[in-house]
């Protein structure tokens, strides 16, 4: 019994370690697309249009009564 629990636990291990190194490709792939997405926002933001209407509500926001 204990022989084949030993089988068991090298033949998972050896499955285990067949994905080394993926983790970092991963981490390396959700920086670079989070860094896109910002990018992108911040160009629609920083546009004239979206910085006029963001303005606008600031100052009504500001402006009223409570």
């Amino acid at each position: 019994m204990l022989g084949k629990i030993k089988e068991v636990t090298v033949r998972l291990r050896g499955t285990r370690r067949g994905d080394a190194g993926m983790v970092t490709s991963e981490y390396a792939m959700g920086i670079i697309a989070a860094v896109g997405f910002a990018l992108l926002l911040y160009e629609v933001v920083t546009s004239g249009q979206v910085r006029a209407e963001l303005q606008a509500i600031v100052k009504k926001a500001l402006s009223a009564r409570m």
